[in-house]
């Protein structure tokens, strides 16, 4: 059963109502809940769930009022067992939007039909390049000029769900993984998950028949584009 670590729900359901799902320290939830309270997304985080006990994003959910709950996987026989009562969860807070942000977890697919359209996430590459993980050692391996983060509806194949945006940095010759990682953290991830989330809040991006639309008007394979070396 679900451990309630923190904070009381939020009785406004005037704007956008989200539930947050982290497995770790919860960087880019805390950009999330900064640019709600400073006013540039119009949204509200309705709980932030983690299925790890020691994920920091809790203590960032405690920080903010918000409740923070604990669904530990190893405590289920199955993934669809976890999955089942994840849903269950978050259905209490009836969400508009789940918003995973590095959330270590593959969803099974009838977790991601249930909640088909409404399920974004983010991912440290510029999707279709490097699904799954270790994005960062990928791209210098190749020898990529470029590197970045993707925002994307989720759809049952892993990380191959319509994009709705790309943030894109130069990658330097003196860039380690390590290094490569932060710089995309920090200077992309952190900037381009509000400004994605606040579109979806404000109607401008829309999810339909696996495209995404903004503005009405459908958007290319890699989404909208910006350059934060330009920023």
């Amino acid at each position: 059963m679900p451990k309630k670590i923190s904070g009381e729900a939020d009785s406004s359901d005037r704007h956008l109502k989200i539930v947050v799902l982290i497995s770790g320290s919860g960087s880019n939830l805390q950009s999330l809940i900064d640019a709600i309270d400073t006013g540039k997304v119009t949204a509200s985080i309705k709980a932030v769930i983690s299925n790890r006990e020691q994920a920091y994003g809790l203590q960032r959910a405690a920080k903010a009022g918000i409740p923070g709950l604990l669904l530990n996987h190893q405590d289920f026989s199955s993934r669809e067992a976890f999955d089942t009562e994840l849903a269950s969860l978050i259905d209490r807070y009836q969400p508009d939007l789940v918003v995973l942000a590095g959330f270590m977890r593959i969803l099974s697919n009838s977790f991601v039909e249930r909640y088909l359209g409404r399920l974004i996430n983010i991912h440290p590459s510029l999707l279709p390049l490097y699904p799954g993980l270790n994005t960062h050692q990928r791209a210098l391996d190749a020898g990529d000029r470029e590197h970045g983060a993707s925002i994307h509806f989720v759809i049952p194949e892993l990380d191959a769900g319509p994009v709705i945006v790309q943030g894109r940095i130069k990658i330097n010759e003196s860039d380690s993984a390590e290094i490569l990682a932060s710089r995309v953290l920090t200077q992309v991830e952190h900037q381009l998950y509000p400004k994605a989330i606040n579109w979806i809040a404000q109607g401008r991006v829309q999810y339909d028949t696996g495209k995404v639309y903004f503005d009405g008007e459908p958007l290319p394979t890699q989404g909208r584009q910006i350059n934060y070396d330009h920023e």
